[in-house]
């Protein structure tokens, strides 16, 4: 629910006519600027892994950005965030208001010590990395990725909003919805929080330490149906060798034969 002002009296709004506007206001730019990637919150929560509600858990800490926060999260709530694009050093979004704005989030990238003493945190414990598919990390992992000082996450003094519309606040609505849409689009691809800050995540799975034993993680992964595509996941191909490799195979659920093509075989 909204209210946009025509003179000097209120205008009421829907939250049904502004997500159809914001939906045509979409294709308009589409047209003319290619595929869109609006944020998409999944039904009541922004986010649902591990690392989209710790991104929203770690903006929600900062006393200075208590009173904004919320007009952003009902902006992604009603499909708002038109366009958010996540790349070195800054996020940058459209937000469908009474206009289409230009958000932009300069973060800061992670200093060369932070992420020596992370990849220290990290060093020896693979199955915390293979389980980033699903969030799943060991409990000395998750307190060092989101501690408020030294973790993965920006803190206000490395973050700078940059938002066309007239509001004069340092955080306005759309750079709310900018930040909370980050959150959603981390449930599918939570290696984007690396590249903001800067960092490569490659570079934890070469200090996660002894390869025989990420295998074998890897391998009971698999065996419970739990992991895909590892090698998609990290962005890197992972040398298991011919057994393992073997191994690996026999572990994947076997596809069903379809009823067509075992009849089509015995007619043959």
């Amino acid at each position: 629910m909204s209210w946009e002002y025509f003179d000097e009296y209120p205008r009421y709004e829907s939250v049904a006519k502004r997500r159809e506007k914001a939906e045509k206001l979409a294709k308009k730019i589409a047209a003319k600027q290619g595929p869109l990637q609006p944020a998409v919150s999944k039904g009541q929560k922004i986010a649902t892994s591990f690392w989209g509600q710790a991104w929203n858990r770690n903006l929600e800490r900062y006393a200075e950005y208590e009173h904004r926060l919320p007009r952003g999260r009902t902006y992604v709530k009603n499909g708002l965030v038109i366009d958010l694009k996540v790349e070195r050093g800054a996020i940058l979004a459209l937000v469908s208001g009474s206009e289409v704005y230009e958000v932009r989030i300069n973060i800061k990238p992670l200093g060369v010590g932070r992420w020596k003493s992370l990849k220290k945190a990290c060093s020896g414990q693979i199955a915390s990395l293979v389980g980033l598919l699903q969030g799943k990390l060991p409990t000395s992992v998750m307190e060092a990725v989101t501690d408020e000082h030294e973790g993965l996450f920006p803190e206000p003094r490395e973050i700078q909003f940059i938002c066309s519309c007239p509001d004069y606040a340092d955080l306005c609505k759309h750079s709310a919805a900018a930040v909370y849409g980050v959150g959603a689009r981390l449930d599918d691809q939570p290696e984007l929080l690396f590249l903001l800050r800067g960092v490569d995540h490659t570079e934890l799975i070469a200090n996660a330490g002894d390869t025989v034993a990420a295998q074998a993680v890897a391998l009971d992964a698999i065996a419970d149906g739990e992991l895909g595509d590892l090698s998609g996941l990290f962005g890197i191909e992972l040398d298991m060798g011919e057994e393992l490799a073997a191994a690996v195979e026999e572990l994947k659920p076997k596809k069903k034969k379809r009823a067509g093509a075992k009849k089509a075989a015995k007619k043959a």
